[in-house]
């Protein structure tokens, strides 16, 4: 399939220049690391359901790698094809994006938690070719939702299911065979190899129209972040990383995945948050980073105040998604020998700030950091008009990690022809250049560091019989930053509606469990404009008023 993205010349032209853009894929860095630590463990993994600990070298990693690589050449897959995953944080995946790399193919990765309501869209969209799953996980079977999703997706030619059997078996089409006797994997490899502006990520964002959009990101953009970050945080070779946030999102893609292999270390995957066992991991294998959202700094920052002296190999934790509640800084400056990094970013740009590692702990309490090389922040009025330090205004980023595009939309790229990409946030800049998100102009939630589509999800109410007119807003919550909340208005004839049948409604239309409302208040009207719009700021504000005042 050819590709069409928003990249111009001119961009690379620039990025090359600066030297943001270096041209290496994440290929080249795993062979790097096969010839120069080949036994050091690449990815070590834990799976809760079953206790069990695994390990694999660079070597091994990068056996299973080509075999893989050949396995998904032997099903048809061709360069551009999209494969799809939705794993958690197992080997399998690491491992399958490597072997799309090395074939020229681009992996989708498609969160655990998503439903048929999600992957039907994505899937079809994404025109994907393969289609890779965990046979049940969490109590959830997703190879039979698979099996169905393939039968209304006539592109899905393949479904494989990690541990399964028969024609789906994951093992027996992609592991069985020993691809150095089948094929001349050097010479496979070097004709399939795609360049640094080459699709290699495909991962779907939320978006305000009511539909996910298709993130694509190349070699370029990707790496045009991690090595600035890595350098900023002074990470190395030594520095094991802690992975409990999912892979299929681009915070674990980028720092669980790529990163740890770019630094030749080792990446501990745990593929369920257990944060009582995430303790015994970091006993066990001394990690000194560790990222995720605040949910995750706040259980172990609580896990520190009777395990601390299991954690002191923790020295990082960089924590993104949401701002920082001053008291969790201070229960891990208690508890934890970690400093603590705010970071902000989107899936279209990686992290673009950070904090850095002399700021006093208040900087990560007060702001999201200061921008890594190669990306630029400007805060704007409603004009456009970029403004004075400490003034709130929208947000907009440009520079080297900026994606290439949104898959077959390239209408709604939205950079302008300064490079300026318009976030939809909304922010203030200090003098030194520290940013503060203060807002969404956008209409999402944020609920634990994952973004909840919020048109999409008031589109699916309205078609429950009761409900007449409704609004998601989001409310403020300490752990997962915000929680959502249901205002509705009920129709002629219907006198009640509980939280529990808005809940069982959205089951049934296979809506992602995560994205349901955890709060619902029946109102006589919604709070209106004199045009109709609904006034989501007035709900906010009470949702957080009323809801906090009932804690």
């Amino acid at each position: 399939m050819t590709i069409s993205t928003n990249l111009t010349n001119a961009r690379r032209s620039a990025m090359k220049q600066s030297g943001a853009w270096n041209d290496m894929i994440i290929t080249d860095y795993l062979d790097k690391a096969v010839k120069q630590v080949p036994d050091k463990p690449a990815i070590v993994s834990y799976l809760m359901a079953s206790g069990e600990r695994s390990a694999l070298s660079y070597r091994e990693l990068n056996g299973r790698v080509n075999q893989i690589a050949v396995g998904l050449v032997s099903l048809g897959i061709q360069m551009g094809d999209v494969v799809s995953c939705q794993l958690p944080n197992w080997w399998q995946m690491t491992a399958l994006h490597l072997a799309c790399v090395r074939i020229g193919a681009i992996l989708n990765p498609l969160m655990p938690i998503f439903r048929e309501h999600e992957l039907c869209f994505m899937l079809a969209q994404a025109e994907s070719k393969l289609l890779v799953v965990p046979g049940v996980f969490r109590g959830f079977d997703h190879a039979a939702m698979a099996t169905r999703l393939q039968v209304e997706l006539p592109s899905l030619t393949h479904v494989l299911v990690i541990g399964g059997e028969g024609e789906h078996s994951f093992e027996t089409h992609l592991l069985s065979h020993n691809s150095e006797r089948t094929h001349d994997t050097n010479a496979l490899f070097a004709k399939r190899r795609p360049s640094g502006d080459d699709v290699v990520q495909l991962l779907y964002t939320s978006g305000t129209t009511g539909k996910p959009k298709g993130v694509m990101h190349t070699s370029n953009t990707l790496f045009s972040h991690i090595r600035p970050l890595a350098e900023r945080l002074v990470l190395g070779a030594a520095d094991t990383t802690l992975m409990p946030s999912p892979l299929a999102h681009q915070l674990g893609f980028l720092y669980g995945l790529m990163m740890p292999i770019y630094l030749q270390t080792t990446a501990v995957l745990q593929d369920t948050w257990l944060p009582a066992e995430a303790v015994n991991i970091i006993r066990q294998e001394q990690p000194s980073l560790m990222l995720g959202s605040t949910p995750f700094l706040a259980d172990i920052a609580e896990q520190a105040i009777d395990h601390g002296s299991s954690l002191q190999s923790l020295k990082l934790f960089l924590c993104a998604g949401a701002p920082i509640p001053s008291p969790l800084i201070e229960k891990a400056a208690r508890h934890l020998p970690t400093k603590i990094i705010s970071a902000w970013g989107m899936t279209e740009n990686g992290a673009v700030t950070t904090t850095r590692l002399d700021d006093a702990p208040s900087c990560s309490i007060e702001t999201d950091g200061v921008p890594l090389p190669f990306m630029e922040l400007k805060v704007t009025d409603i004009e456009g008009n970029t403004l004075p330090p400490n003034q709130e205004g929208s947000l907009w980023v440009r520079g080297a990690s900026l994606f290439v595009g949104y898959f077959k939309q390239p209408e709604l790229y939205g950079v302008d022809d300064d490079g300026w990409f318009p976030t939809g946030d909304l922010a203030r800049l200090n003098e030194a250049g520290y940013v503060r998100i203060t807002g969404r102009s956008k209409d999402v939630v944020i609920r634990g560091g994952e973004n909840i589509p919020i048109v999409d999800i008031e589109n699916t109410l309205y078609q429950h019989p009761a409900i007449q007119a409704l609004a998601l807003v989001g409310r403020p919550d300490e752990r997962l930053g915000e929680r959502l909340v249901a205002y509705v208005v009920l129709k002629e004839g219907y006198s009640s509606l509980s939280l529990e049948e808005i809940t069982r409604f959205l089951t049934e239309q296979h809506v992602t469990r995560q994205y349901h409302p955890e709060f619902l208040e029946v109102l006589d009207e919604l709070p209106r404009t004199p045009s109709g719009k609904i006034q989501k700021f007035k709900l906010r504000a009470q949702a957080t008023n009323h809801f906090n005042s009932h804690a």
